[in-house]
């Protein structure tokens, strides 16, 4: 199986680090796995910021950079909603639609096709999991990342109150509504704390970048990470 990892902006340029665990995690697993240096934005912050025929571009260049490939994995629930969901209704192009309905974000990928849940991992940390929205809502992937937390080796999976309310950061969202964002913001942190865990886990560091941040400024004893470094751990760090 050849799969394309299709980083996303965020990563990128914020957190290289997470995209090196997903190609350390998947060639661990016999995955051949390629970067193609062509990609760009999937064109999400045009598409909700009211720029529709600004994404329409991003998208059809989306199929033509990753129509080759069997699968094609984000380490990013934001993201990958955004091409499976959004892309077939802002092109009609074949190849682009096929690319996106091969999409999957990292825990889907590993379960439903890979077909595993223990990953070879070993993480000996209390973690607790934040289902982003985009992952609970847009793309429904379930229990699929706290499957394979439990079965990481050392790692207890702690119970994160309030798991399912929003963040607070919603990407632009953050910016137009700062105080809102900032309240929801600091709920989830309240909440990561009294989860007494040392570690949050999520899919997406755009959510976070928002949530470690706040518990910074609150003098938490909770550090982030997200799902892909605690997956390719074989040890008390996360990977790489």
């Amino acid at each position: 199986m050849r799969v394309g990892l299709f980083v996303t902006c965020v990563n990128d340029t914020l957190y290289p680090a997470t995209g090196r665990a997903v190609v350390t995690l998947l060639r661990r697993l016999g995955v051949r796995v390629e970067f193609p240096e062509a990609q760009t934005c999937c064109g999400q912050l045009h598409l909700n910021s009211g720029y529709p025929r600004d994404a329409v571009p991003l998208a059809r260049r989306f199929g033509a950079v990753f129509g080759g490939y069997d699968a094609v994995v984000v380490p990013s629930g934001s993201c990958a909603a955004m091409v499976r969901e959004r892309y077939p209704r802002l092109t009609g192009d074949r190849r682009t639609t096929g690319a996106a309905a091969r999409t999957y974000d990292l825990s889907e990928f590993l379960v439903d096709v890979l077909g595993l849940t223990d990953v070879g991992a070993c993480f000996p940390h209390r973690v607790a999991y934040h289902p982003t929205c985009h992952s609970l809502r847009g793309l429904r992937t379930g229990d699929r990342p706290t499957r394979l937390l439990r079965a990481v080796r050392g790692l207890e999976l702690a119970e994160l109150p309030g798991a399912e309310e929003c963040c607070g950061f919603g990407g632009t969202f953050a910016v137009k509504n700062s105080g809102v964002s900032a309240a929801m913001g600091a709920d989830k942190a309240r909440g990561a704390t009294a989860s007494g865990a040392e570690v949050l886990c999520a899919a997406d560091n755009s959510c976070l970048a928002h949530i470690g941040g706040t518990l910074r400024r609150l003098g938490a004893p909770v550090r982030v990470a997200h799902l892909a470094e605690i997956l390719a751990a074989t040890g008390p760090e996360p990977a790489p």
